[in-house]
């Protein structure tokens, strides 16, 4: 088991430094969806690349910057791009903006994503509240971050995604006159996009949508006690679902055209909590 308290003392201290206020609650923003950082008060923005054992982000649309903000009297704890498995990073390195959200005082995550629809009735530009996640594929490496689950840990994890921010985020959906689609959210390691039998096999086994990040994230965050929520801007159809071949660009484009429909849901969301 890697012990992050240690691996990154340096980098934390120079965070508690830097005066970050305590969130009242963090948002790790995926891909194509790094704009909401605009409606912020900015407080403080930290470059990622100045922090010792931070990850590099070499995704487009992953800015890689760690953001104090606020927002409708809320202290927001930003993180502007992710880590990803599929960039040859470690997990316990994957997971190192939940750490810093827990370090730093807060009790509440937001996590989004892009992702690829696999339910038929979703569609490129449309919102997904997770119900549930598949990390089948990463049980083994979250035990280098988690170890054995304790009793508690375990009860953590049964409120995962929260009922509490998800009825939230149900609530801010209802508010704007936003649809959300609900579903399963499965996580792949990547890094290339899943072949059209392996979407088969997902839809067969109960995912509504498919991505490469998020769900190590949702259950470490839970693991620690944060309450978890999270949204999925559905950018394309997955592999075989319809005949157009996948692209990134794809993914940064849809996320582009609903950002004002994210940013609306988020900000209620924040207001809310």
């Amino acid at each position: 088991m890697i012990n992050l308290n240690i691996k990154y003392k340096e980098l934390i201290e120079k965070l508690d430094d830097l005066t970050l206020i305590k969130p009242d609650i963090a948002i790790i923003l995926g891909s194509g969806l790094g704009d909401f950082a605009k409606s912020l008060n900015i407080k403080n923005s930290i470059s990622t690349s100045t922090l010792s054992n931070y990850p590099a982000s070499t995704i487009p649309g992953h800015e890689g910057k760690i953001i104090s903000g606020e927002y409708s009297g809320k202290n927001i704890l930003l993180f502007q791009g992710r880590i990803h498995f599929y960039e040859g990073y470690k997990l316990n390195e994957c997971v190192l903006p939940v750490f810093i959200s827990k370090k730093l005082g807060a009790e509440k995550i937001l996590l989004t994503n892009a992702a690829g629809g696999i339910n038929p009735n979703f569609h490129p530009g449309d919102l997904m509240l997770t119900t549930s996640f598949n990390g089948i594929s990463i049980k083994k490496e979250l035990l280098e971050v988690t170890g054995l689950p304790s009793a508690e840990s375990k009860n953590n994890l049964i409120d995962l995604p929260s009922k509490e921010i998800n009825q939230i985020i149900r609530k801010s959906a209802d508010k704007e006159k936003i649809k959300i689609v609900e579903g399963v959210y499965w996580y792949t390691k990547g890094p290339s996009y899943e072949t059209p039998a392996e979407i088969q096999m997902i839809k067969n086994f109960g995912g509504d949508a498919v991505g490469m990040s998020t769900v190590h994230e949702a259950l470490f965050a839970s693991f620690l006690g944060l309450q978890t929520g999270s949204i999925s801007c559905i950018t394309n159809y997955a592999a075989g679902i319809s005949n157009k071949k996948l692209d990134h660009s794809e993914v940064t484009e849809t996320a582009n055209l609903v950002k004002d429909k994210f940013e609306r849901l988020v900000k209620r969301v924040i207001n809310l909590i």
